[in-house]
């Protein structure tokens, strides 16, 4: 097996461009700020959109690298999935080698060159409400309940949110916050959208969303999203339906209860990997036709919200849902498959947070200190039964059930000095993780404890301008697949991880930019060996590089009125620092990746020009650049994709706007490669065109 280290190290010009555009916005900040005119903390509130926010404070004054992409920028991107609209975020990767798991159904993000297949290191929200079927034991989104027409701002906090959110926060915090109610008495719209893929696939994506004030107490919402069709390779059926009722209710002029309904249903075929001679005869072929997903969710979240008074406010959360998930997956191609593991699964999880938040003044010195406790119990039976093809027999290979219940208490302290502002934190976490075996009797109960202090510096050097520093600690738990392949005797600790970022966001008129250094160690990532079956705490890698991002809008008033351009780019050197690869590149993640676009607006009509890039990748621990036949591993070529979109609002008509758009303008060919059982290439999308209608009331 050849291995090749074919890149260069982190280029010292990247590091010298994002400490020149830090020191740029510096030498800018001419309307710096006395420390009597600093802006002082506003009045204590929350949105009730996260679990115990304290991300409540905009953005600007963020002590952490942090983006939040809004609605209209969202449907401005042209995006066919979240995935789509997660490229344009820097140090943020997506990738598409989950062959497994059903397109529709899984969520693939990677965070500073950590895993992303089912994005399992990084705390995945929806409404501040776990994604994951069990955040502690099965935080991997191979079943990722969440549609991107339903979502109304996606917020990717990559450091500095340690403290009040976790596990698996290594990777950050990414929050999907849904649809607002309306404060007008009755809005809405409906949108129809068709994709017609270059190499025959097509699907269509339908949303509805009304709701407003019913009384001046009540406020509902009503919220589907549904698609229906296949995607560009064959066996790729799938569909999809989505439906949240929201509500919000004043009990007082200080308080209210507020909460969200949902069901969330997918059913997806699942085309499979290709090896090498099948991927060069058509890449866009499956020779998986038996495999099949397919998932439902049911949930409610509740909150009760108090702003007692201008200095204290109390939050109280809690959540329920039920997730069921099949898959149907083949042992090998169709002519040579001889069985096929079907794997039902079913997950209740329940969660309770109240949280208070206390102010106190002293002389020229503001502290906000909030008090938190979250209580998650996870429930879970796992089944996998192959069944014989020839024999049509079912043979139980594992029946388990398994239990999480995890504590976890945190106590921060904004303090605001002038310019300054300083959050010194910790959360203390207890959880005990439990599995049965149930075809043996077997049974184990592991008990951890760990306390995560953390750090985060802001200062305000300007109303435009601000700088930040961070220290975090994170960790992700033992998750249920890791105990229950675990032989008697083999102790598992939860993963660690410490991470320090520095960096500068600059916030004016027409320009918006931030730019962020960061470290990452990872001491003890829980592996899989494969020669033995099991997990070892064998894993230690380094990450570190550079994010950063720029929107610049021209002047109303100028000759170029209406355009504005954005950018930006990622540099991450992600290094194994342990076992017999130690030195080589983490696999499935680029080294380089960026973002550019233009937007130009005028009368009815706007028009928006995006590419996305990614460098090459590793499809494996080794590094090993020449590809197999199976198609498994071997270098996975970088690549540059365009995409192009023309919207029109129909004049005299309030509410009626047509789209068409063409993703991937030049029909580029790309893949990726998958290491599952299910493993092989996967060619990207092809030339994508698409229309589509919106009517707002």
């Amino acid at each position: 097996m050849s291995t090749m280290h074919i890149r260069p190290p982190l280029p010292s010009r990247t590091i010298v461009a994002a400490c020149g555009l830090m020191l740029a916005m510096n030498a800018v900040a001419q309307s710096s700020v006395t420390d009597a005119e600093a802006p002082a903390l506003g009045t204590i509130q929350v949105s009730g959109d996260w679990l115990g926010s304290g991300l409540q404070n905009s953005v600007q004054g963020f002590a952490g690298a942090r983006t939040l992409v809004q609605r209209p920028a969202i449907s401005d991107t042209g995006a066919t999935s979240i995935g789509d609209v997660m490229r344009t975020i820097p140090g943020v990767q997506v990738t598409d080698n989950s062959s497994s798991g059903g397109s529709a159904i899984s969520l693939n993000i990677g965070v500073r060159g950590l895993e992303g297949r089912y994005s399992p290191r990084s705390t995945v929200l929806l409404d501040g409400i776990p994604l994951a079927v069990a955040p502690y034991g099965q935080p991997q989104l191979s079943f990722a309940p969440v549609s991107l027409a339903n979502i109304e701002s996606i917020d990717v906090v990559r450091g500095g949110g340690a403290v009040r959110y976790g596990p698996q926060n290594v990777g950050g915090i990414i929050n999907f916050r849904t649809r607002a109610i309306p404060n007008e008495p009755l809005a809405g719209d409906v949108s129809l959208r068709y994709n017609s893929f270059g190499e025959g696939g097509h699907s269509t994506q339908y949303s509805t969303f009304i709701g407003g004030q019913v009384t001046k107490e009540l406020g509902l919402a009503l919220l589907y999203s549904g698609s229906d069709g296949s995607g560009w390779r064959e066996h790729s059926k799938e569909r999809i339906d989505d439906v949240a009722l929201k509500f919000r209710y004043e009990l007082s002029p200080t308080s209210e209860l507020y909460g969200k309904f949902s069901y969330y249903e997918a059913r997806t075929e699942v085309p499979g990997g290709l090896n090498r001679a099948q991927y060069a005869a058509d890449p866009f072929q499956s020779q998986r036709t038996r495999d099949l997903w397919s998932g439902r969710r049911t949930g409610i979240d509740l909150g009760y919200l108090n702003t007692i008074s201008d200095t204290q406010e109390f939050e109280l959360r809690a959540f329920y849902n039920d997730s069921f998930r099949q898959s149907l997956l083949a042992n090998n191609f169709d002519a040579s498959a001889t069985s096929v593991s079907n794997q039902p699964r079913n997950y209740g999880v329940l969660g309770i947070e109240p949280r208070y938040t206390q102010r106190f003044a002293t002389g020229s010195v503001t502290q906000d200190v909030s008090v938190g406790y979250r209580y998650i119990r996870e429930r879970a039976d796992e089944t996998n039964v192959n069944i014989n093809l020839r024999t049509a027999r079912p043979t139980i290979a594992r029946r388990s059930e398994n239990s999480t219940d995890a504590h976890a208490l945190y106590i921060d302290d904004q303090v605001a000095i002038g310019r300054w502002r300083v959050t010194p934190g910790v959360r203390f976490e207890r959880i005990e993780t439990g599995r049965e075996n149930t075809l043996t009797g077997y049974g184990e109960s592991v008990k951890n404890s760990k306390s995560l202090p953390s750090v985060n510096v802001a200062y305000l050097l300007s109303r435009e301008l601000t700088l930040f520093a961070n220290y975090n600690t994170s960790f992700g738990s033992i998750q249920h697949l890791q105990l229950n392949l675990n032989p008697l005797g083999n102790p598992l600790m939860p993963e660690v991880a410490k991470t320090v970022e520095a960096g500068a966001r600059w916030k004016s008129g027409n320009l918006s930019a931030e730019a962020t250094l960061f470290n990452m160690r990872f001491d003890n990532q829980l592996l899989f060996v494969g020669s033995s079956n099991y997990f070892l705490n064998l894993g230690e890698t380094r990450h570190e590089g550079v994010e950063a991002s720029v929107d610049y809008a021209f002047d109303r008033s100028g000759p170029l009125a209406g355009f504005s351009t954005y950018a930006t780019l990622t540099s991450t050197r992600a290094k194994l620092r342990s076992g017999s690869f130690a030195g080589n590149d983490v696999p499935f993640y680029s080294r380089h990746t960026d973002t550019i676009g233009a937007r130009y607006a005028i009368g009815d009509w706007s028009f928006n020009l995006s590419s996305t890039h990614q460098s090459s990748q590793f499809a494996d621990e080794a590094n090993t650049a020449a590809e197999n036949a199976a198609g498994t591993v071997g270098v996975i070529p970088g690549f540059r994709v365009w995409n192009a979109q023309a919207r029109w609002k129909m004049p005299g008509k309030r509410g009626v706007e047509v789209a068409v758009g063409v993703n991937n303008l030049t029909d580029k060919r790309y893949f990726t490669r998958t290491t599952d059982t299910n493993a092989g290439k996967l060619v990207g999308a092809p030339r994508t065109v698409y229309v589509q209608g919106r009517v707002m009331f």
